[in-house]
């Protein structure tokens, strides 16, 4: 009987979802991520006017990005976690999630009553510096013009990696 039980739960288990944080997909992910981690300084940045919503033109000032190479599950993915910091509208430091491709990367999880965000997207503008743009999310009410967007450049702060939690 406990050996019929041992197999049930070994059955069970190996039927369960997998690690999304292992494999072979997850080992290309950060691959292509571990280039972006580390800590990044917004050096200088666009301002963004929305004709339609006045209030919130010019509202953002990002101050530094932290890539962390830790990873977090999101849903069904794995992922990286990192932090926006802002000095305006308020100072304050967001949990963001993020992941790199061979041409960019993606930093989400802006809270949806700071505006219509959907996160930044990152490119490298030289060997020690990133170029991103504002990503807006139309699902969120704000109608942008194709190719309407904030841009900035950040350079990176230091030279480690980080393997931990900021």
């Amino acid at each position: 009987m406990r050996a019929v039980m041992v197999g049930a739960l070994g059955l069970v288990a190996a039927c369960g979802p997998s690690n999304p944080c292992s494999g072979h997909q997850f080992d290309r992910l950060r691959r292509y991520s571990l280039p972006y981690a580390g800590h990044w300084s917004v050096a200088r940045g666009d301002s963004l006017t929305f004709p339609a919503a006045p209030g919130m033109s010019d509202r953002f000032r990002l101050q530094d990005i932290t890539l962390d190479s830790a990873t977090v599950v999101v849903g069904r993915d794995c992922v990286f976690r990192g932090q926006m910091v802002f000095r305006q509208p308020r100072a304050e430091t967001l949990a963001v999630s993020w992941f790199g491709q061979p041409e960019q990367a993606i930093v989400s999880g802006w809270p949806a009553d700071l505006g219509p965000f959907a996160g930044v997207s990152l490119a490298w503008a030289g060997r020690d510096s990133l170029s991103g743009a504002v990503l807006l999310d139309s699902k969120l009410g704000v109608q942008a013009k194709p190719g309407m967007t904030a841009r900035f450049v950040a350079g990176r702060v230091g030279r480690a990696r980080l393997s931990s939690s900021p």
